[in-house]
C-alpha cells in the first residue's frame, strides 16, 4: 500500500511538471515587438492613411495582433501634447516610434530619445529641421520619408498663377507654431521674387484665426492664396476650405485632401504612399536594420488635382494644357 501511494505521488508530480512544460516554453519565446505610433492628427480622419501604414508593415512581414503590437498616441491637433506622448512611448520601451504625423511629431520623438529608432514623415527638409544629418546617410536614430522638395514650392506657385495670371499679391497662410516655417517661407519668397510677385503672410494656429487671416488678406488686396503645408491645417481642412470659399479667393493647397473637400487645386505627394513607406521602414528596422543606414525616401511623383466645380464658382477658366497635366479632375 505504501509503495502504491508513493507511486501515485510520483505520477502526480510528473504530470504536474509535464503540464508546466508548455507554459515554460511559451515564457521563453521572444515577446511580440511593440511599435509606438505618434501623430499630431486624430484617429478618425487618419483611417485612410493608416491603411497605407498597415500595408507597408504587411509588405515587411508584420501584422498587428499577429506578430506585432502597436501603442497609439494621437495629439488630436494639440501641439503641446506631443512631447509628453513621445516621452511616454520611450518609457514604455517601444521597439520603434513611427512618427507619422508631420514634423512636429517627428521632432517630439527626436527630442524624447536618441536611441530608440524613429521613422518619420517630414513635411519639409529633414536636414534643415535637424531630424537627420543627410538624406542618404541619416546618421542617427531617425529616418523616414520627406514630402517636400524646394522645387515643389516653385511649381505650386507657378500652377496657381496659370489659373490667376494677373495676380500680383499672393497671400500666404501659415501656422506660426510650425517648426519648419522659416525654410518654407524662404523657398516660397525666392520663387515669388523670380516670378515678380509680392507675398503677404498671415498667421493661423486655431480655427477662429482662419476667418481673421482671410479678412486681413482681403484688406491687403491679395488676389490669390498659397497655403503652407501644416498638420493642423490638414486636420481642419474642411473648415478652412469652406471659409476660403466664402471669401472667394483662388487658393492652392499642398495635398489632395484639401481639393477633395472643395479646394480649388493641390499639388503634392500622395500621403497614403508616404505612410506605406513608414510601415515598410518600420518593418525593416524591426528585422534588424539601422535607421542610420536607411536613406530618407524622397518623393518621385507629385499629384496635380483640380476641382472644376470650385473653379467655375470662382469664375476661373482652367487652361486645357493644365487639365491635360492633372492627375485628377473633380467635376
Amino acid at each position: 500500500m505504501a509503495s502504491y501511494i508513493r507511486r501515485r505521488k510520483f505520477l502526480a508530480t510528473l504530470g504536474g511538471a509535464a503540464a508546466a512544460w508548455p507554459l515554460a516554453a511559451r515564457a521563453q519565446q521572444p515577446a511580440m515587438p511593440v511599435v509606438g505610433f505618434l501623430s499630431f492628427r486624430s484617429p478618425g480622419e487618419s483611417n485612410y492613411l493608416m491603411d497605407g501604414f498597415y500595408r507597408g508593415l504587411k509588405e515587411s512581414g508584420y501584422e498587428e495582433g499577429k506578430n506585432l503590437a502597436i501603442e497609439y498616441r494621437w495629439a488630436e491637433g494639440d501641439y503641446g501634447r506631443l512631447r509628453a506622448m513621445a516621452e511616454d512611448l520611450v518609457n514604455r520601451r517601444v521597439a520603434v516610434i513611427a512618427a507619422a504625423g508631420g514634423d512636429v511629431s517627428a521632432l517630439a520623438a527626436k527630442a524624447a530619445t536618441s536611441t530608440i529608432p524613429i521613422v518619420f514623415t517630414s513635411g519639409a527638409d529633414p536636414v534643415r529641421s535637424g531630424l537627420v544629418a543627410s538624406i542618404n546617410r541619416p546618421g542617427g536614430n531617425a529616418t523616414g520619408t520627406t514630402l517636400f522638395t524646394s522645387a515643389l514650392v516653385a511649381k505650386r506657385l507657378e500652377l496657381l498663377l496659370q489659373l490667376v495670371p494677373a495676380a500680383k499679391i499672393i497671400g500666404v497662410l501659415v501656422n506660426p507654431n510650425n517648426p519648419n516655417l522659416g525654410s518654407e517661407i524662404s523657398d516660397l519668397q525666392a520663387a515669388a521674387s523670380l516670378l515678380g510677385r509680392q507675398l503677404k503672410v498671415v498667421n493661423a494656429s486655431s480655427e477662429r484665426d482662419f476667418d481673421t487671416a482671410l479678412a486681413t488678406l482681403a484688406q491687403l488686396r491679395a488676389e490669390a492664396l498659397f497655403v503652407i503645408p501644416d498638420a493642423y491645417f490638414i486636420s481642419r481642412r474642411e473648415v478652412l476650405v469652406a471659409l476660403v470659399a466664402r471669401h472667394g479667393i483662388p487658393t492652392t493647397y499642398p495635398f489632395r485632401e484639401f481639393t477633395v473637400v472643395g479646394g480649388l487645386m493641390s499639388y503634392g505627394i500622395n500621403f497614403v504612399e508616404a505612410f506605406r513607406h513608414v510601415g515598410i521602414y518600420t518593418g525593416r528596422i524591426l528585422k534588424g536594420e539601422k535607421p542610420a543606414d536607411l536613406p530618407v525616401m524622397q518623393p518621385t511623383k507629385f499629384e496635380l488635382v483640380i476641382n472644376l466645380k470650385t473653379a467655375k464658382a470662382l469664375g476661373l477658366d482652367v487652361p486645357d494644357k493644365m487639365l491635360a497635366l492633372a492627375d485628377e479632375v473633380i467635376e
